[in-house]
C-alpha cells in the first residue's frame, strides 16, 4: 500500500489497484489528491509487473467532486496560493482538470473503475477518462458545464443538452442504458466484478492491449475530441467568470438559487414522476 493515506495503491496478480481514500469527505478531490493520483497511475503505466489498472473510491461514495474547502484544501491553497484572476484560474483548472484527466485517459494500459453512490462533477470526470465503467446499483451520476467536458462523447449530444439543461441525476441503470456506463452490479459485487474483468484482460497480451486501447481512442482523437476539450474548458472559465459579473452575480440576494445538487435531486424525482 502507499503511504499516502488518501490514496491507496498495490499491485496484485498484474492489476494496480488504485482507490481514492477520502470517505470522510465523499472522497472530494483536493489539488493534493488529484497530484497523489497522477502519481500513481504514472507508477502503474510504468510498471512492468501491472497489466491492467483498476480504480476504486472508498466508502459509500466515488466521489462528490471537486474540494470546496476541507481543512486539508484551504491549508494547500495557503501554502501554495494560485495566481489571482482569470489567468490563474486557468492555469490551475488546466492543470488538474484537462491535462491530468487526458493523460489518464491515455495511459498505455487498460483502465477500469468502480462507481458506488455519488459520481458527482470532477467524480464524473475521472469516471469518464477510464476505458470501462462498472456501477453499483446505488450510483447517481451528475454532470454539468465542467472543466473536461467529455459529456457528449459519453452519452450522445442530444442526450447531454437534455441532462445539462435541466440539471439532474441519472442512476446506473439509466447510465447504462445511455452508454456511459457497461455494466451494472449489486453494491456489494462491485470490487469482484471490477477485479473479475481485470483478471481476464490480463490474460491478454500487453502490447496487443495497448494498440487496440490507442486505436479506439484514435477513432474519438479523429473526430476531435481533443480539440472539443480543449475549446469547451476556456467555455466553461468563460461561464465561470460571467457569474461574477455585477448584474448576473449569484451573490445578490435577488439572484440566489438553490445549490445545484439540491435542485438535481429534485429534478430526478420529479422525472420519475411524469
Amino acid at each position: 500500500m502507499s503511504d499516502k493515506s488518501d490514496v491507496l495503491y498495490k499491485v496484485h496478480d498484474n492489476v494496480a489497484e488504485i482507490t481514492i481514500n477520502r470517505p470522510r469527505y465523499r472522497n472530494a478531490q483536493s489539488r493534493v489528491l488529484l497530484e497523489r493520483l497522477d502519481k500513481c497511475f504514472q507508477r502503474a503505466s510504468k510498471d512492468r509487473d501491472v497489466r491492467v489498472i483498476a480504480l476504486f473510491g472508498a466508502g459509500e461514495h466515488f466521489s462528490s467532486g471537486h474540494d470546496l474547502g476541507t481543512a486539508d484544501e484551504i491549508r494547500d491553497r495557503e501554502n501554495r496560493p494560485p495566481q489571482e484572476g482569470v489567468r490563474g484560474r486557468f492555469d490551475h483548472s488546466y492543470d488538474n482538470y484537462v491535462e491530468k484527466t487526458l493523460r489518464w485517459r491515455n495511459l498505455p494500459k487498460p483502465t477500469i473503475v468502480g462507481v458506488q453512490g455519488y459520481c458527482i462533477f470532477g467524480g464524473w470526470i475521472i469516471a469518464s477518462a477510464m476505458d470501462i465503467i462498472y456501477a453499483g446499483e446505488s450510483a447517481l451520476f451528475l454532470g454539468s458545464n465542467f472543466q473536461y467536458f467529455s459529456i457528449p462523447w459519453d452519452v450522445s449530444v442530444r442526450r447531454a443538452k437534455e441532462l445539462l439543461f435541466e440539471g439532474r441525476f441519472i442512476n446506473a441503470e439509466e447510465a447504462c442504458e445511455l452508454g456511459l456506463v457497461n455494466k451494472v452490479l449489486p453494491d456489494t459485487d462491485l470490487r469482484k466484478g471490477v477485479l473479475d474483468y481485470a483478471s481476464r484482460v490480463v490474460e491478454n497480451d500487453p502490447f496487443q492491449l495497448r494498440m487496440t486501447k490507442m486505436a479506439v481512442n484514435h477513432v474519438q482523437d479523429s473526430q476531435g475530441f481533443q480539440a472539443h476539450i480543449e475549446a469547451s474548458h476556456v467555455m466553461h472559465i468563460l461561464s465561470a467568470t460571467g457569474e461574477q459579473d455585477p448584474e448576473f452575480s449569484l451573490k445578490t440576494p435577488e439572484r440566489k438559487r438553490r445549490p445545484m445538487v439540491e435542485r438535481a435531486i429534485e429534478n430526478s424525482k420529479k422525472g420519475k414522476s411524469e
